[in-house]
């Protein structure tokens, strides 16, 4: 590979809902998955760690709320994460033995609340803590499980092999966010997802061709046999019943799919992106710049980080 020439991976994870322990062990093992195929950077789905609780009700109706459902809650808690955390501690070892950048979606712990995350660990940091992304806007019933992220950890991060940024399932569909991060001038664009559809695969080769940049888009594949048995989804208890189905993917700033998508079972993805694709791509569009009407249109964004007590 070329100077301009990064190699990445995607992994399309089959985690254990609640068990972090055993599923940051299959993170390990794909970490080492992507390392042995020389990837240089490694991108996890959102809530890889903590896990995604698809398909229940958290025993929630409007005014009411079940003591099972806070039940439910009390073991999502439980598989969250702090940050920092031994788990936190166990990443940044891995990043620093195999030199990768991981990049992966989590359930963080933030004073009371649950955060939906996406954390990103730069090899030989120094002992700095990873860069923080936390979900904007938790999407329809996760506004009941997970609070709101502010502009404080948006952020992208500059790394070894590009600029990268983040944003999470459905903040892929927020224009001013994405404007944002192109604006930002991010490169490798980091997608933790668990939408499975092909409207969402679509989406990713818009953003790329909008933003001229690479998106790399992870998706869980969970079957209902990767759930705890007392588990009751609304989509059945059949052990083969898929409740998450993947379609991971690697876009081009072209939006010509370069790897994927992945679907039917967990795996990895591999793809060698010529960073030099991007200036060939905003030649003729870029949305923050030249393509851009800024005596018409403006975008003013708040990056202050927002907390209810104020201590001076």
């Amino acid at each position: 590979m070329d100077t301009h020439t990064k190699r990445v991976a995607v992994v399309q994870l089959a985690g254990n809902l609640f068990d972090t322990a055993s599923t940051l062990k299959d993170v390990e093992n794909h970490c080492l998955e992507a390392n042995a195929k020389s990837a240089q950077l490694v991108v996890f789905p959102e809530a890889s760690l903590g896990g995604y609780p698809q398909g229940i009700t958290f025993g929630v109706a409007v005014g009411m709320r079940t003591p099972e459902g806070r039940d439910w809650f009390r073991r999502s808690w439980n598989g969250a994460i702090d940050v920092p955390g031994p788990e936190t501690e166990r990443l940044q070892e891995l990043a620093d033995a195999l030199k990768l950048i991981i990049v992966i979606g989590v359930l963080e712990r933030v004073g009371g609340t649950l955060s939906c995350s996406a954390l990103t660990f730069l090899p030989l940091a120094g002992g700095a803590s990873p860069a923080i992304h936390r979900k904007l806007m938790p999407t329809a019933a996760e506004r009941l499980i997970w609070g709101f992220g502010d502009g404080s950890t948006m952020q992208p991060v500059q790394s070894t092999i590009g600029r990268l940024g983040c944003a999470i399932c459905w903040e892929n569909y927020m224009p001013a966010y994405r404007l944002y991060l192109y604006s930002q001038g991010v490169e490798i664009w980091c997608a933790p997802t668990v939408d499975d559809r092909e409207m969402w695969r679509a989406s990713m080769r818009h953003i790329a061709y909008e933003g001229r940049c690479f998106v790399l888009s992870a998706c869980q594949f969970m079957t209902r046999a990767d759930y705890p048995a007392d588990y009751n989804p609304l989509q059945g208890n059949d052990p083969d019943t898929v409740i998450i189905g993947g379609g991971s993917v690697i876009v081009s700033p072209a939006g010509e799919i370069l790897a994927g998508p992945l679907t039917g079972r967990p795996g990895l993805l591999l793809a060698d992106l010529d960073l030099g694709e991007i200036a060939k791509g905003k030649f003729d569009l870029d949305v923050a710049g030249h393509y851009s009407r800024p005596d018409i249109f403006s975008l003013e964004v708040n990056t202050r980080a927002q907390t209810p007590v104020r201590i001076i």
